[in-house]
């Protein structure tokens, strides 16, 4: 059998999950069964004991965390920035096709890296002028990732008639764009070629919509100009917020195009604000891949998202008590952290979901008042300054030379978030 179907895997760039036949998202019982201690994770039975616990009408109880110092914050962010710094391409981008392992992820040459990097550079842009100094050293930096896309963002298509990947780079560009038309607010000529590269990016995120509304970023159907493919939750999420941020500058985006996918990922909503994997899931809404467990890093994308488009549901008491969930349960997610095999963790969660989780997670912060984000600053900190390696990095998914790079970019992205008066 191909490696080519058999790992399909619904890869995001948050990245690469596998399509997963519903028959290999069964986990075994004893699996369920078991509970996971870990830090910032209390015991869970099957996903199912402590459920109640988590009410959305009301306030959640505040698990004790200590806030981290402010010097603490800083250090790690000065680390991290570092790091990218040093990590740039000599062309302007982040990333590339080497570090190769025994086992790799669907990627065809060379539209798969092509997406990989214009993603991947997208996300350090967006976190260093969130996060950078006006040094020289990041502004020079800077200005050649800023370059780069320049030249290379309107030759991002499709790698092959299954893989859609380039979508996360139209996606994030769009975001990194959003930053950089704020950067040039004394220049009316830049200012104004971005806004044309952004109207680009939603020509091609048209191109290349689901029939049935949403984004994925495989077609194993039938390939044809429109991918026919289900849409996936969370690569709808993270769409539908770089084109809210695209909004914010006075670009709209197509409306139907929104429309659309804010639908379907309604259609993949359920009750208690979990969502599935894929749309392509709904008959298995209970499997663990769909459960509040497996869902944990989708959540928090998905529902800032609505939230961003006007979701009166997504109410400040439902992205509280899904911040809380998120870090006492957050074992579901960190289990998965670093293993290279897509999904083989319990819940079938993939690695590549931890700093994208707790990025979107930051951006629901950013949704409650002023006066109630302080609480839950910490739950955030706390865990990305946990898991910060020793260069300055931070990684979840061994992808190529991409996965530094882009856990960095998310990681400082979230811890950004937490600082007081943010």
């Amino acid at each position: 059998m191909s490696r080519k179907k058999t790992d399909a895997m619904q890869v995001p760039f948050r990245w690469l999950s596998f399509r997963l036949p519903p028959s290999t998202l069964v986990l075994p019982s004893a699996v369920l069964l078991l509970s996971l201690h870990s830090a910032g994770a209390g015991g869970q039975q099957g996903d199912v004991a402590v459920e109640d616990r988590y009410d959305l009408t009301e306030t959640p109880a505040l698990p004790e965390v200590e806030a981290p110092a402010l010097d603490a914050l800083r250090d790690s962010i000065e680390r991290g920035v570092a790091f990218l710094l040093e990590d740039q391409n000599s062309n302007g981008s982040w990333g590339s096709a080497t570090r190769t392992k025994g086992l790799n992820i669907y990627a065809p040459v060379p539209g798969a890296h092509h997406a990989f990097r214009a993603a991947t550079t997208s996300l350090c842009l967006s976190a260093l002028l969130e996060v950078a100094s006006d040094g020289p050293e990041s502004t020079a930096a800077v200005d050649r990732g800023e370059a780069w896309l320049r030249e290379h963002l309107n030759r991002l298509r499709r790698a092959t008639g299954d893989a859609i990947y380039n979508v996360w780079g139209h996606a994030y560009s769009i975001s990194a764009l959003v930053r950089l038309h704020e950067r040039h607010e004394d220049n009316s000529q830049r200012r104004q070629k971005i806004k044309d590269l952004i109207k680009e990016q939603f020509e091609m995120l048209s191109r290349y919509e689901s029939v049935d509304g949403g984004w994925g970023y495989y077609d194993f159907r039938y390939q044809a100009n429109q991918p026919t493919s289900a849409s996936i939750s969370f690569v709808n999420g993270a769409v539908l917020v770089a084109l809210a941020e695209a909004k914010s500058i006075g670009l709209e985006p197509p409306e139907r195009m929104v429309r659309r996918a804010i639908a379907a990922t309604k259609r993949q909503q359920k009750p208690d604000f979990s969502y599935l994997y894929g749309e392509y899931l709904k008959y298995w809404p209970m499997r663990g891949i769909n459960r509040p467990g497996g869902s944990l890093g989708r959540t928090q994308c998905c529902n800032v998202a609505l939230r961003l488009w006007g979701d009166k549901a997504i109410t400040d008491n439902v992205i509280k008590n899904w911040l809380v969930r998120l870090y006492e349960r957050n074992g579901w997610l960190d289990i998965g952290r670093k293993r290279p095999i897509p999904h083989e963790a319990w819940m079938s969660v993939a690695g590549y979901f931890y700093y994208f989780g707790h990025y979107y997670a930051a951006l629901n912060l950013e949704q409650l008042p002023p006066s109630d984000r302080p609480a839950y600053r910490p739950l955030l900190a706390r865990l990305m300054l946990d898991r910060q390696e020793k260069d300055g990095s931070w990684w979840d998914y061994p992808l190529y030379d991409y996965h530094q790079p882009y856990g960095t970019a998310f990681a400082l992205m979230t811890l950004k978030r937490c600082l007081p008066g943010e």
